[in-house]
């Protein structure tokens, strides 16, 4: 028996959508444990630190997350003995946590802390003070006895600029520190430095890089490190004497795909040194794979779930801890033995049912700017069918960043929607990484356009291939995202509706409201401002929003900094004054991005109903 796409039952529903989705960040060997953090989104999103052994280590209402560069990360960290360190998300101050014991303030109150690393004994940590107008970021040591909390003198600054900082890394003697440095003139996928201390003598030194990645000494004067240079990250090992390179850098791996990604985050690691020289790489082309180097130069895939969005988070002997999702898993952390290729899942990584959640065709579109790189979703759910005259609703996504990208991983999120009968088209238009330079640079001073034409030629080409029906066809985004899809309802003719997730609506306003991290972004992908601002007040979807006459569904964070409620209130009040079919739902508590598992639970169902209401089915209860 047949029944309309989008009306079939479904098992996904969005609280065991919410449940299914915590957000993993990094993980540790301690001793002979595996220490992960993962969200609880039953707990308002708080972020937890869990064992191996199954209890967990950082309890309620204790919870790691750093505010550094707005976006965070690195937020704990934990020495071979069990001693964990984490930033508190309320005040931003680091703390050490003794098995046994209650949390003890290592810094003092009043900046914000990521980045942080545990080498021989010693704390390392990106530091920013926003307090002040000259805005200050530093690299600095932490004593871990926690004289700092009431004497801030204690804590050892290695570096400090209004510069942005990431990645210190300290020589196997702890003699020099190495990090990645970069002005905000210009983000760091553009240009980033690779810098050197030397800590006894207190001189610095450079080492030149395009866009520079996660240092990581191998001995006292050998160093490696990633870089884009030739036009897809690589990693490159280069000698130094002091703090000067002796020679220019050697790249180490050739293959035409990146071992990096976009600096958005601190903490994430692409590459591994081991003890015996050999190498343990992410490779990446649209989707991930892992691979070992040897010192002649041979290389070996290793055959693991994960291959989206991996980072190689520790390793110990030929042991590797990964963390990331997968096309046939869920999202997880495993441990991978390199020489025996078993591979242990430590968190999640549990193999999907193909029957309800297929691996997704990888598409590539013809676009006006080159092809356009997609993953599509199609509709399945073994126990309902649809008439065979009848072609499936779609719904376009659009990733934010936009420098970022999709890897065509699985989720309980997207068979939400593909088990009801509703397509997912995830696009990695022109701007995304995973590509190589040349793909990410083809949306400088052309976002608004490219991105635009990209999803367009996206849904098209989708329709054209008879995957979807062309008159029922939705797209949403988040934030950068956001503006995709607001900016693609403005050009007509592609979307029936729109869902826009606290998503920028007028340059001149996301400008004036920008964090530090991001004042110089949109310099970069439209122009820079009095001279660009024609074009500012062209591409923005709030100047044109006349032109937008399909339903719209606005889902915004009460407390988000980033793309402030003003962006999507603009654009309500826009629709509202021509009468267009519009919902706007503002969620307090929430920031730039949806953590709590009451707000993702009401987002998924007014999406829905949004989705049946557009294209004229009911879902099924």
């Amino acid at each position: 028996m047949s029944s309309p796409y989008g009306s079939w039952p479904s098992p996904f529903t969005p609280a065991s959508v919410a449940a299914a989705s915590p957000r993993l960040d990094g993980a540790r060997f301690v001793g002979e444990e595996i220490w992960w953090a993962e969200s609880v989104p039953a707990e308002g999103g708080r972020m937890t630190v869990r064992s191996s052994l199954g209890h967990e280590v950082l309890p309620a209402p204790w919870s790691a997350r750093s505010r550094v560069h707005e976006y965070g990360g690195g937020a704990w960290t934990a020495d071979a003995d069990g001693t964990l360190f984490f930033v508190q998300a309320d005040d931003q101050r680091v703390y050490r946590l003794d098995r046994g014991t209650e949390p003890v303030a290592l810094t003092p109150p009043g900046p914000a802390h990521g980045g942080l690393r545990v080498q021989d004994s010693r704390l390392l940590a990106v530091r920013e003070d926003l307090t002040s107008t000259e805005h200050r970021r530093a690299i600095v040591e932490i004593p871990t006895d926690g004289s700092a909390a009431e004497s801030p003198s204690a804590v050892i600054v290695h570096a400090e600029s209004g510069a942005f900082y990431a990645h210190p890394s300290l020589s196997p003697e702890g003699t020099r520190l190495a990090w990645v440095e970069w002005s905000g003139e210009r983000m760091p996928w553009d240009e980033a430095h690779l810098r050197l201390r030397d800590l006894r003598s207190g001189e610095t030194g450079s080492v030149s890089t395009r866009a520079a990645l996660q240092p990581e000494w191998i001995s006292e004067n050998e160093l490696l490190f990633a870089d884009d240079r030739d036009g897809r990250w690589a990693v490159h090992r280069v000698t130094v004497d002091g703090i000067a390179p002796t020679a220019a850098p050697v790249p180490l791996t050739s293959a035409d795909a990146d071992t990096g990604y976009g600096l958005w985050v601190l903490g994430n690691r692409w590459f591994q040194p081991l003890d015996d020289g050999r190498l343990v790489a992410v490779r990446t082309n649209g989707r991930d794979e892992i691979v070992v180097l040897s010192g002649d130069g041979s290389e070996r895939r290793v055959e693991v779930p994960c291959d989206g969005h991996v980072s190689i988070d520790d390793v110990v002997g030929s042991l590797v801890l990964l963390s990331g999702n997968g096309s046939g898993v869920t999202s997880g952390v495993w441990c991978a033995d390199l020489d025996t290729g078993a591979v242990v899942a430590v968190r999640g990584g549990e193999a999907v049912d193909p029957a309800w959640m297929p691996p997704p065709l990888a598409l590539t579109f013809d676009g006006r700017h080159g092809p356009v790189h997609a993953y599509a979703y199609p509709p399945a759910n073994p126990g309902a069918a649809a008439s065979a005259d009848e072609l499936p609703p779609y719904l376009v996504l659009v990733h934010g960043g936009p420098t970022a990208h999709v890897t065509g991983a699985t989720s309980a999120a997207l068979a939400f929607y593909t088990s009801r009968g509703i397509g997912v088209l995830d696009v990695n238009y022109g701007g995304s990484t995973g590509y190589g330079r040349a793909y990410r640079e083809r949306l400088d001073r052309q976002w608004g356009v490219v991105d635009v034409d990209d999803v367009i030629a996206a849904a098209h080409g989708l329709a054209a291939a008879g995957l979807a029906d062309p008159t029922r066809i939705a797209i949403r985004g988040g934030s950068a995202g956001g503006w995709t899809v607001l900016s693609a309802l403005v050009r007509g003719g592609a979307f029936a509706a729109g869902i826009s997730r606290y998503g920028v609506s007028d340059l001149r306003m996301l400008v004036a409201d920008s964090h530090d991290f991001e004042k110089h972004y949109i310099d970069g992908l439209v122009g820079p401002l009095p001279a660009s601002e024609k074009l500012y007040v062209e591409r923005s979807p709030l100047t044109h929003a006349d032109r937008i006459d399909v339903p719209v569904l606005l889902l915004q964070g009460a407390d988000d900094i980033v793309v402030p409620p003003s962006q999507s209130e603009a654009i309500r009040d826009a629709l509202a004054r021509r009468g267009v079919d519009h919902e706007y739902v503002l969620y307090p508590g929430e920031g730039h991005g949806f953590r709590r598992a009451e707000t993702v639970v009401d987002a998924l169902e007014r999406e829905l109903a949004f989705l049946g209401r557009a294209f004229g089915f009911t879902p099924s209860p």
